[in-house]
This record gives structure tokens, C-alpha cells and sequence, in this order.
């Protein structure tokens, strides 16, 4: 299924022009099959690049896979120019990113972001544990070693699959969760993935259609006046200051608040949100910041804290967007915790286990592990239905329901078939994707749909 998708991007042809650097020219296995085998591994649950050997057992399916040693000379040309990788993988992801969003028409997140609905960037960073004597590891504040990468995801809504990931950047493990100056840079990898529809016809970004959502992490002032310059929204957890008492009274008299909005946007019962901006004075933040306050119960076991005299948490957040829905903004917000999932998935796809010495090859291995991610984030956007169940799986049951399908290979009548059980729970899915993916093929090669 994944390699028909791939066929159907024309990736090989893509990396072919980005990457031929990389290989002889006269090398039998190409950029795009050896990038390509890894990817596929890495969606299969690969974590090293020795996993690819899964692939080569089956030629019959994937044709000849490059051996270890092959792709080690690879991944050694990758550390030895880290640089010319970078770029040439940032613009083949935004080429396919451009013409699989096209491809997606009324679901193509570009055309569906306005100033009142932007399309969501989520930033967040992570630790990655790994052996200490691993190029430019250090220690971190949970008191192992390893990494602190930060990631920038696209969240375009529930009804259009998982979202994706659009730049991770690689960090010692000792780099705060906190600096400004690494938020800015993965933003503007992650704002230089967009496709065009995202810009105007002189090439300027249309920011107002664009939220970035972080937590409290990212609430700097540096990085908000940033964000601000750009013309770009943004709704970021915020940690309260120390107040006098008759402020936390004020907190306690629930008659000002209204209720808060679950995921499904239904009302509950035991959750309040407000306008605080009046209340709460912020100082040196941009223009047009307010901060919107939630109060509900302490989960079980949590400890109160200044705030939390009347057994409700209290949690802020704060915003510049152009909508003044209190209810509607904190929902907005809280639904940050989807990036929390694609992090873990990115983990669990090669993240997780970053396998070799050099800092750089390490870099090259956690672009590929986002791009296996999005290969899957992809097909749930441009082929499957919005209301088809599969497009909110995560990775991890789509190699349980559909990687790891049981199948027979046969040949006859000179073709080669892939026989699948039909009473397998997911046949019925694997045959629409592939049927899906077959049309997509059809209709970008007679030139139906925009690249």
C-alpha cells in the first residue's frame, strides 16, 4: 500500500533530483529506493536501519533492497554534508506536502484556513534517551542523557485524519524546553513547509490564517513578539503569577464564569472558563493579548496550590486571536494534548531510538521518521473518506489492522497477485486504499489535479 503511494508521488523521481549527490552515479540502488526502504521500514516499526532486512525477505513485493552496508555509505555521505540533506529533504517534503494537499480539494487544509478557523501549528519539545557518548548528547533535566529534539505539527482538524508533522529539530538533551531562539527556528522550517496556497500572489505568507498553539513553555515574551510580528495568531498555556487574596476569592465566585466546551463541543457541568484580561494585568506582552482562565475539579491525588482553594484547578492560557468565544477558545486550546499523540508516534516510528553516532545522521534519521508518519497522515487525508473510522488511527494500529496482514504471493498468467484473507477484519480497508491510491495515480498522471 505504501509503496503504491510512493509510486504514485513519484518519489523516486523527486529524490532522484535532490539526493543523486548522495549515491555513485553509477550505483544500482538510487536515493529514492534507499530513502524510500527506510521510510517503509520505519512505518512497519523499524527502528534501526538493519530493520529494512524485512523488506529484502520479500522481494517478490519490494523489488531489490539496498544492503546494510549500502545504506550505511549513505548515511555516512548524509554526516559528511548535512547541509545540502537538510535542504534538499525540506523542499521534496514541501513538493509532495503541495501536491498531496491540492490533491485533497475541499479537505486541502490551505483552502480551509481563515482568520476566524487558522490552520494550527502545534510546537512542543520532547527527550529522547540515548547512550551518553553520542554526538553532542548531554544530560537532562530528568537526569539521563540524550536529546531535546522540538517539533512543529500541523493540526487541521479531527474530521481530516491525525495531522502531521511539519520540521523536527535535533537538540542536545540539555537545551531548555523554554528557549525562544529554537522555537523560532523550528517555526520558520515548519512555516517554509506550507504550500503555496498559503501564500499570495507576491509570495507573502497569509499569516492571519495561521494559529500556533504551544504551552506554557513557549509563552515568552520573545517568541509571542514574534509570532506577533508575523502577523500570526497564537493560544499558548500561561503560568499564573502570585496575586493577593482577594483575587483568589474573585477566582472562588463561579457566577462570573461560564461553562467550558468538551472535545465534541457539548457543555459540561463541572468546568468554567472567563475573561480574566481586565483582572490580571499583563505587562511588556503584544497588543491584543488577553488571558482566559478554566477552573475544574483536581483529578484524584493532585495537590492544590495557591489558586486551587475551592478543589477546582486552575489553568490559564493566553491569546491574540480574532474571535472572543470563551468557551469556544478554551476548547480550542486543550485540544493541543492531539500533538502529545503525534509525538509519541514519531517516538514509536524512529524517534524514539536515534541509532548512530554523528549528530547529523541522527538529524537525516528523524526526518525520515516524520516523513513515515506523514505517509499515513497523507492517505488519510487525500484518500480515505472524511467520516471513515480509520482516519483517526494512529500509526500503531494501522500496523496492527493493515501491516501486518497475512498475504500470499502468486504468480500467473505473467502478473504476480497478492492474495489476502478475505474474512481479515482489515481487507476491506486495504483494497479501498489501494483502489484509492490507483485513481490518484491516474487522474495526477493525465494532469486532473493541481501539483
Amino acid at each position: 500500500m505504501l509503496t503504491s503511494f510512493l509510486n504514485a508521488l513519484d518519489f523516486r523521481q523527486l529524490c532522484e533530483d535532490r539526493f543523486s549527490q548522495f549515491v555513485p552515479a553509477t550505483a544500482t540502488h538510487r536515493p529514492g529506493k534507499i530513502l524510500g526502504a527506510l521510510a517503509l521500514s520505519m512505518a512497519a516499526g523499524g527502528e534501526q536501519a538493519a530493520d529494512i532486512d524485512q523488506l529484502r525477505a520479500a522481494p517478490e513485493l519490494f523489488g531489490p533492497i539496498a544492503s546494510d552496508a549500502t545504506v550505511s555509505r549513505f548515511m555516512s555521505r548524509i554526516k559528511e554534508q548535512p547541509e545540502a540533506f537538510s535542504y534538499g529533504f525540506a523542499t521534496m517534503t514541501r513538493s509532495l506536502r503541495t501536491k498531496i494537499w491540492a490533491a485533497a480539494g475541499p479537505r486541502n487544509p490551505a483552502r480551509l484556513a481563515t482568520p476566524a478557523n487558522p490552520l494550527i501549528i502545534d510546537v512542543d519539545a520532547t527527550l529522547v534517551h540515548v547512550h551518553s557518548d553520542k554526538e553532542h548528547s548531554a544530560g537532562t533535566y530528568k537526569g539521563g542523557y540524550g536529546f531535546s529534539p522540538i517539533i512543529a505539527m500541523a493540526d487541521y482538524g479531527k474530521a481530516n485524519g491525525t495531522g502531521e508533522a511539519l520540521a523536527v529539530q535535533l537538540r542536545p538533551g540539555n537545551r531548555g524546553a523554554n528557549s525562544a531562539k529554537s522555537h523560532i527556528e523550528v517555526l520558520n522550517q515548519a512555516l517554509a513547509q506550507l504550500p503555496d496556497d498559503l501564500y499570495d500572489e507576491h509570495g507573502n505568507l497569509q499569516a492571519e490564517k495561521i494559529l500556533v498553539r504551544t504551552d506554557s513553555a513557549s509563552s515568552s515574551r520573545e517568541f509571542l513578539h514574534h509570532l506577533d510580528s508575523l502577523g500570526i495568531q497564537f493560544s499558548t498555556s500561561y503560568s499564573l503569577p502570585v496575586v493577593k487574596e482577594r483575587f483568589i476569592r474573585w477566582i472562588d465566585e463561579k457566577k462570573y464564569w461560564e461553562p467550558a466546551l468538551d472535545a465534541d463541543g457539548d457543555q459540561r457541568d463541572d468546568a468554567w472558563v472567563i475573561d480574566a484580561t481586565k483582572v490580571i494585568e499583563l505587562k511588556d506582552y503584544p497588543a491584543g493579548t488577553r488571558i482566559y482562565l478554566r477552573a475544574e475539579p483536581l483529578y484524584p491525588g493532585a495537590k492544590a496550590n495557591l489558586f486551587d482553594t475551592d478543589g477546582n484547578r486552575v489553568t490559564a492560557f493566553l491569546t491574540n486571536s480574532p474571535r472572543f468565544n470563551v468557551a469556544f477558545l478554551d476548547a480550542r486550546h486543550r485540544a493541543r494534548g492531539r500533538c502529545e499523540n503525534r509525538i509519541k508516534t514519531l517516538k514509536s516510528t524512529g524517534l524514539g531510538k536515534l541509532p548512530y553516532w554523528s549528530f547529523a545522521a541522527n538529524q537525516a534519521w528523524a526526518d525520515l521518521a516524520m516523513f513515515a508518519v506523514n505517509l499515513v497522515s497523507w492517505l488519510q487525508l487525500v484518500v480515505l473518506p472524511s467520516d471513515h473510522a480509520a482516519g483517526c488511527w494512529d500509526l500503531k494500529r494501522w500496523r496492527f489492522r493493515l501491516f501486518s496482514m497475512a498475504g500470499k504471493v502468486i504468480s500467473g498468467g505473467r502478473q504476480r497477485r497478492l492474495l489476502i484473507p478475505q474474512r481479515a477484519p482489515g481487507a476491506q480497508l486495504l483494497c479501498q486504499l489501494i483502489e484509492g491510491i490507483g485513481l490518484l495515480f491516474q487522474r495526477w498522471r493525465h494532469g486532473e489535479l493541481a501539483a
